[in-house]
């Protein structure tokens, strides 16, 4: 069943999907719905979200209306599964830069606790949506030609640039945007540690799809960079991709499309104690946002909480 503001018929991949509006009465019977779109008031989940979980219904939300809500569980499958035992009829995905972020990390956090991680992103134009792809397309093909560019998505051209801001000044984090503060604060809470030292720096590049990430570790206890391939090579998901002799490493050209997040570059980081640096690149569309919801759905099914 899918919903929307409107009744209409989509046509998607040569498929038409019947679409029907969403209004109270429309999640009756309905098992676990996800939701995705707009956020704040007018979004789905605010105005629908805690109605379906009162008619029965599952909810897995990937907007971030209720991410820091204490009755809400913020999960990535692969690191917090328990978290979803206590749910309470609403499930938050977290931000697609959080999760990339966190199955690089959380893993060697869990054998050997973090003091603080600086995280650098490069996230793609998908992240913001169609327009932003066709602008990015528009631009490119603009420059080629000589064309004036489109400028409409972003506040600046996208095209053969890097913009260093992503959403708008948060006022919990001063100088700080609202995506660098959603590293933050989701990453304690999926870590359990409320108080960890956390600074990002997220960046818009010109790709169409996958974000990747510089982070810098600091661990409570040594741990070389061998242990780190170690762990996260048994880590589901997690693909380690190493070698800088061979020039074997992620990047959104290869993970873009995939499921897996890619981790390379893995090396002591000399500027601190106990220091470790890695790369991560993941598809933000699929591990990032959709793919993770789906899993979280399967994730409960596995352990009976449906």
């Amino acid at each position: 069943r899918i919903l929307a503001t409107r009744e209409r018929d989509e046509e998607v991949a040569g498929e038409t999907f019947h679409v029907l509006e969403a209004k109270p009465e429309a999640f009756d019977g309905l098992d676990i719905v996800l939701f995705a779109g707009t956020e704040g008031s007018k979004g789905a989940s605010k105005q629908y979200g805690w109605e379906a979980v009162k008619r029965g219904a599952v909810v897995i939300d990937n907007g971030d209306d209720y991410r820091m809500d204490e009755r809400v569980p913020l999960v990535i499958p692969e690191i917090n599964p328990e978290a979803l035992d206590r749910h309470q009829g609403f499930i938050a995905n977290p931000n697609c830069s959080t999760i990339i972020t966190l199955m690089g990390i959380a893993p060697l956090h869990k054998q050997v606790p973090l003091r603080h991680m600086t995280a650098v992103t490069f996230q793609s134009v998908s992240g913001t949506g169609r327009a932003a792809i066709e602008e990015l397309e528009q631009q490119a093909r603009a420059y080629a030609t000589g064309d004036a560019m489109a400028v409409n998505a972003y506040p600046h051209q996208i095209a053969f640039n890097v913009l260093p801001q992503i959403g708008g000044a948060k006022k919990e984090m001063p100088g700080f945007t609202s995506e660098e503060a959603k590293m933050t604060f989701e990453s304690r809470k999926i870590l359990g540690s409320p108080e960890l030292r956390i600074a990002s720096t997220c960046v818009r590049v010109p790709v169409f799809y996958a974000h990747s990430i510089a982070i810098h570790a600091e661990f409570s206890a040594p741990m070389s960079p061998e242990q780190a391939r170690e762990i996260l090579a048994r880590t589901e998901g997690v693909k380690v991709i190493d070698d800088l002799a061979a020039a074997q490493y992620p990047m959104p050209l290869f993970t873009g499309g995939g499921d897996d997040v890619g981790v390379g570059r893995i090396r002591v980081d000399p500027s601190v104690e106990n220091g470790l640096a890695l790369w991560c690149c993941g598809d933000n569309i699929r591990k990032g946002a959709a793919q993770n919801a789906v899993q979280i759905a399967e994730t409960m099914i596995r352990r009976s909480l449906i």
